[in-house]
């Protein structure tokens, strides 16, 4: 068995645990530091399953983002929340937002999650980690489940640490809807 197979059962083992237990990664307070709100969210460009080779940020100026880091392809609490972002995705169109997932796992691995799943939004390779370490999403080798929304002129508005995913995708919806609700009062 090579190094990185074993890893992968090591790490779908952990996450198991951690979900049987409702055990989120923020209890291990690691991660690195958040971005701040309100600032510039941490530009990007990985490799994305979507045949479109790289993605950046910068590509959907004039979008909203919903930007999510989870551990790994094919785990449980993983495809969970990859399911319902995609049960929700008709909603998120519907309010101009754009979702992208990132973790370490490679564009192969991502094309084989999106196909097995049925996936219809980008994943991005976070191969070597510096996109979840500019995010505060890193933890020594793959990405915690945070999620940013970034507004379309690149500012992030919010930050979800300690996803239950299950539930996600109905509370990133209900704070998109407050986001733009306050950006259009604002105007």
């Amino acid at each position: 068995m090579s190094r990185r197979n074993l890893l992968k059962i090591v790490l779908a083992i952990s996450l198991a645990i951690a979900t049987w237990f409702n055990f989120t990664p923020t209890v291990w307070a690691l991660g690195g530091t958040q971005p701040e709100l309100n600032q510039p969210a941490p530009e990007f460009t990985l490799p994305t399953n979507t045949g479109d080779g790289e993605i950046s940020l910068s590509d959907y100026q004039g979008k909203w983002v919903v930007l999510y880091f989870y551990p790994a392809d094919f785990t449980s609490g993983c495809t969970l929340e990859a399911r319902r972002f995609q049960q929700d995705l008709p909603k998120y169109v519907t309010r101009n937002a754009q979702i992208l997932g990132v973790s370490v796992n490679d564009v192969d691995s991502h094309r084989e999650f999106c196909d097995s799943e049925g996936l219809k939004f980008p994943l991005l390779a976070d191969t070597d980690g510096s996109v979840s370490k500019a995010y505060g999403s890193w933890l020594g080798f793959f990405s915690l489940r945070h999620t940013y929304i970034i507004d379309p002129e690149g500012i992030l508005r919010e930050i979800f640490l300690g996803v239950k995913p299950v539930i996600h995708s109905q509370e990133v919806l209900a704070r998109l809807d407050e986001l733009q609700s306050e950006i259009t009062a604002q105007t």
